[in-house]
């Protein structure tokens, strides 16, 4: 079990901050939810925070207009300290200030840099919420901050203790992937003689990418799916 905080930063329950929400977490427009915001276009049971070894997964329940975490489209993923969740008009910022400070200190990000968005602490908020605390987030946040995570993405680390056939499978996944971008690099040609323009690359390498891209989003889903 992890204790959760979500700040609301846009959307009918702005200003909100939910501290000390032990999973598992739903997030929806039904008063069961541990999470409840007022927005028509977030689904009854629209999401679910829940905890696996330490991480929090976020799950999209079939919702439907579906959840974005950072700004693109997500069925399944694991949240770290900063992201921001928007579900319907509403966006959420995953974690406390202490946890964002943290990875920033370990991302090597300088903390001004997250002055925009990380205020003087509030009063800590009662499990499940409550309207009247200290929203502990800078006034100045504003739509463009919204629309990118605080923090550039880093490398997810690969799945521990797979089987052997795991390890294949993810070995042919990777390996693919690997191949075509190798391919499309390799036969990339500067548009210009300055070096300074943009790169081309040949219409059959662009549509193989354009593959891989569909491979992938098909990949996301069916792995979003599998119990």
């Amino acid at each position: 079990m992890a204790s959760v905080t979500l700040s609301v930063l846009e959307g009918l329950e702005r200003g909100r901050i939910f501290r000390n929400l032990q999973t598992p977490i739903t997030i929806g427009r039904e008063e069961v939810n541990s999470v409840q915001l007022n927005d028509e276009r977030i689904s009854r049971l629209h999401a679910k925070l829940q905890d696996d070894q330490g991480n929090v997964i976020f799950t999209d329940l079939n919702s439907t207009n579906g959840s974005r975490i950072n700004g693109h489209p997500v069925q399944l993923r694991i949240l770290r300290p900063g992201d921001h969740l928007q579900l319907g008009r509403c966006t959420l910022l995953f974690g406390s200030d202490a946890e964002i400070t943290e990875r920033a200190r370990q991302l090597g990000v300088q903390i001004e840099a997250l002055l925009p968005f990380l205020g003087p602490p509030g009063r800590s908020m009662p499990a499940g919420g409550s309207s009247d605390a200290e929203f502990s987030l800078a006034d100045n946040i504003n739509n463009d901050n919204l629309l990118s995570p605080l923090f550039h993405s880093e490398r997810p680390p690969l799945p521990a203790k797979l089987t052997t056939l795991q390890q294949a499978r993810m070995s042919d996944v990777l390996a693919c992937i690997h191949e075509q971008l190798q391919n499309a690099i390799s036969t990339a040609a500067e548009h210009d003689e300055s070096g300074e323009g943009d790169m081309l690359v040949p219409w059959d390498r662009f549509q193989n990418l354009l593959l891989l891209q569909r491979d992938l989003a098909k990949w996301l889903q069916q792995a979003s799916n599998s119990e």
